[in-house]
């Protein structure tokens, strides 16, 4: 049977293309998806800056001892005395200490624009290891070096004056070299002295970023590295080799790395799904319309068993063919969407792409199953009808459906409402991770309905398609009488149009969602920021202090989190999943001055009064504050890990899911990577316009170099452009995943008009015209493209209505109405063209072909 199975390929060219091009490309996303979930895996980041030390020490950023693994958001630093501690290890032959700080570089005079820049001490420089390429290092606190691109960039060189503005301050300093290497292009190198001075009018005193650690010539690495762990043992310290101390250079990459797996994960299942709904359809439907060969090879002698050999035979070796050759761009495509993510700023930019043989093996196996099983379903199906009924099964389908098919169905609509219920309940900006789930769920379900959903469609538009006359009377029978092959049709189209309009709405959604509860926070008339990367927390006062300014109120936004009541043990390794393990309460938190927040923000007092904010306080989110009354005290952890004991002064309401915890900025500020208050909000005094704010806003700038006032206006554009990135991400999964729908909408439209050869020729040879024939296909893509229309705006309002009732409180989502119309337009508009493109392809026969026609 096998010999016969590759003889028979060729006489069904248009069943096996289809299936092809199914199996190819859904293996090709799994392939690639695979790959994205095995990068966040490994979440390897190679070091850059500090790639030349071996060894790299750093502040544990793992809040460990937790049932989940969490990670503190701000950098958590070392005490510069671990150095010397360190460099006393056997086997160590020196350290260098990482200072950091952020600033802004200009020439001096402060002529032209200001560049932002990184700043470091010189002994930093060894850690990448940059060389000086002109002139010579930092001798004194009045000397700099710039990195060459950032030199080259600003036309300076050796012997040019520039000013470093950096915590408030400006100061001059002539450029003494130049030096290269592969750290951040805007790096500049101060004496070690300056850096340290530099850094604490920062806001960072006595703290060092990371400790670069160079073994002594001959000394074994991993021996080194374990004596120095054991030199730090009970200290919230890191020791990092390898990949691992590109963490270091980015504590980000621990957490937005894995950011990478659920991403991976939800755009893998989603493309898994997609790949078993649209190559069990193709492949369904293309051994459906065989069954005139199947019901013939019964009719002669042929066997159950051999039936379903031959079958089994076709599709493996079409399965195998495709799903290799899937596997020579997956990984490339998976490396595409990773470089699309660190783009987009979804990801950080250092992730390499790191994927083995499981993305290869997932990928081809999710195609081989699904392609087997969908053979193993047709052919048993053939298998069972007996010889004596064979060719009355072919000519007419009654066996169209099955209980156990029905059941599954059911089960997972049943699913689909328990999701549905779960992301109404949801916070907001969550509820898309519960979404997106159920909107597989509820296409899986309406996909195992399809038969009975898509009969029932097409039996109410009976009377319509009817009015149409011959052809719409034609196109009904049609509909009535190949049931399977209807479905077939209408599950891609409903998966493009509910995908499309679910996934867009959800966005738009998310969007208007985030956008509402900016706005709603948002009530100062202007914004003070400064392009070297911060204030310090006294300009606050100096700005309050302005003619016209009647209220302003610093803005340090920040992560914490509540301390639960069972105590944590760090001795326990973060996120090891045990239940007995206590897990912390994750918050946002916002440093503010409380003179100012009425004026400048909507936080209003639920409970207790804002207004004693000061010293070591914090006002929770009423839904956070639990049983607390104020004058409890609330353990907390800031964002670097500190702990600190908080009162509880006040409560505050705030929109579901987008609860802050407000705290004086005095108490956040220093736990915080730049260590600088980045924005301060501010309002007019009445009777002052915006113009007039702005003048008086700018007689501080002569004081402070770098400060910029924008209005509130420029505020809500950078929302909104972070709120683009993320729509950006979800767009482009968007744009893959609808993007293969289309292609298997097309594939299958294409496939189910061709293979009808035979009808077509014996309609022309009873009389029927070619118009006539071609308005009955036209109808029928019609019944197609609204069965499938009607059944994916199911799923996808069965998806946005709990999903907009958790984002904005309302039944309804939010976005342009010519979405809609675009996607169902779009859907019509490529089911008829496929449909009558193919169809005039195969009238083109003459009907006198009819006997070379080949089943």
């Amino acid at each position: 049977m096998i010999r016969i199975a590759l003889r028979t390929l060729r006489f069904h060219k248009g069943g096996f293309i289809a299936s092809f091009i199914a199996l190819f490309f859904g293996a090709t996303i799994v392939v690639a998806c695979g790959g994205l979930l095995e990068t966040g895996v490994h979440n390897a980041a190679p070091p850059q800056r500090l790639a030349a030390a071996p060894v790299v020490v750093t502040g544990e950023q793992r809040y460990l001892g937790t049932s989940h693994e969490l990670v503190f958001p701000e950098r958590v630093r070392l005490d510069g005395a671990l150095a010397g501690k360190i460099a006393a290890v056997p086997g160590v032959e020196s350290t260098a200490a990482d200072v950091t700080f952020p600033g802004a570089l200009a020439a001096a005079g402060g002529k032209g624009p200001a560049a932002q820049v990184t700043g470091h001490g010189w002994a930093s420089a060894a850690l990448t290891p940059y060389k000086i390429t002109e002139g010579a290092a930092p001798a004194g606190a009045g000397q700099v070096v710039l990195d060459t691109r950032l030199a080259q960039q600003s036309g300076l060189k050796p012997g040019s004056r520039v000013e470093l503005r950096s915590g408030g301050t400006s100061k001059s300093y002539e450029v003494s070299g130049l030096a290269a290497g592969d750290g951040e292009a805007g790096g500049v190198f101060l004496s070690d002295p300056a850096a340290l001075e530099a850094a604490t009018a920062a806001g960072l005193p006595g703290k060092v970023d990371n400790i670069g650690v160079f073994p002594a010539s001959g000394a074994d690495l991993a021996k080194v590295a374990e004596g120095v762990r054991k030199a730090v043992e009970g200290q919230p310290v890191s020791v990092l080799t390898g990949d691992e101390r590109g963490r270091a250079e980015n504590p980000g990459v621990i957490d937005d790395g894995a950011d990478l797996i659920p991403l991976a994960a939800a755009f893998g299942g989603l493309s898994a799904m997609v790949t078993v709904f649209v190559a069990s359809s193709t492949l369904g439907l293309s051994i459906q319309q065989r069954q005139r060969e199947m019901a013939l090879l019964r009719a002669i002698g042929t066997t159950p068993g051999q039936l379903r050999r031959l079958i089994l035979g076709e599709t493996v070796l079409l399965a195998a063919i495709a799903t290799a050759l899937a596997c020579i761009p997956g990984p490339r495509v998976g490396r595409w969407l990773l470089g699309a993510f660190a783009d987009a700023g979804v990801v950080p930019d250092t992730i390499v792409y790191r994927a083995g043989s499981v993305p290869l093996i997932v990928g081809v196996g999710t195609a081989l199953v699904t392609a087997v099983g969908a053979a193993f379903i047709a052919a048993n199906s053939a298998a069972r009808t007996r010889p004596t009924e064979a060719l009355a099964e072919a000519g007419l389908q009654r066996k169209w459906f099955s209980g156990f098919r029905s059941v599954v169905g059911l089960l997972c609509l049943i699913g689909g409402v328990a999701l549905a219920v779960g992301t109404a309940g949801m916070d907001g900006p969550r509820a898309g991770s519960v979404a997106t789930p159920a909107a597989m769920v509820w296409t899986t379900g309406f996909g195992l309905l399809g038969p009975v959903l898509a009969r029932a469609i097409t039996a109410g538009l009976r009377g319509p398609v009817s009015a149409a006359g011959l052809s719409g009377h034609l196109a009904n029978r049609n509909a009535k009488a190949r049931t399977a092959r209807l479905a077939a049709a209408v599950m891609p189209v409903m998966l493009a149009t509910g995908l499309a309009v679910g996934l867009i709405y959800m966005q738009t959604t998310q969007s208007k969602g985030a956008k509402q509860a900016f706005d709603e926070s948002l009530r100062a008339d202007a914004v003070v920021t400064s392009v070297s990367g911060g204030m310090p927390l006294e300009t606050v006062d100096a700005i309050r202090a302005l003619p016209g300014v009647a209220a302003a109120s610093a803005q340090v936004p920040s992560l914490g989190f509540i301390e639960p009541d069972v105590p944590i043990d760090p001795a326990l390794n973060g996120g090891d999943g045990e239940s007995s393990a206590p897990q912390p309460t994750e918050v946002s938190m916002q440093g503010v001055t409380p003179e100012g927040i009425a004026a400048t923000t909507s936080f209003t007092a639920a409970s207790g009064n804002l207004d004693g904010l000061r010293g070591e306080t914090v006002a929770l989110p009423a839904r956070f504050a639990g049983d607390r009354k104020i004058g409890d005290t609330v353990p907390m952890r800031l964002g670097d890990g500190t702990r600190v004991d908080l009162k509880l002064v006040a409560t505050v309401d705030g929109r579901r899911g987008y609860e802050t915890a407000l705290v004086p900025a005095s108490v956040l500020v220093g736990h915080t990577d730049a260590g600088l208050v980045p924005q301060i909000m501010v309002s007019a005094a009445p009777g002052t316009d915006r113009t007039a704010l702005e003048a008086s806003l700018a007689t501080l700038a002569d004081r402070q170099p770098g400060l910029r006032v924008t209005d509130r206006q420029a505020l809500t554009a950078v929302a909104a452009d972070e709120g683009d990135t993320q729509a950006w991400m979800a767009y482009l999964v968007l744009a893959v995943v609808v993007g293969y729908a289309t292609i298997a909408l097309v594939n299958t439209q294409v496939l189910a008009t061709t293979e009808r050869r035979r009808e077509f020729m014996l309609q022309r040879l009873i009389g029927a015209t070619r118009r006539q024939v071609m308005q009955m296909m036209a109808m029928e893509a019609v019944l197609v493209s609204v069965a499938g229309i009607v059944l994916g705006v199911l799923v996808a309002g069965l998806t946005l209505v709990p999903f907009s009732m958790s984002v904005l409180g309302t039944a309804l989502p939010t976005g342009s109405p010519w979405i809609f119309g675009t996607v169902v337009g779009g859907a019509l508009g490529l089911t008829l063209a496929t449909t009558l493109l193919s169809a005039g392809a195969v009238l083109r026969s003459r009907p006198g072909d009819l006997a070379g026609i080949k089943e």
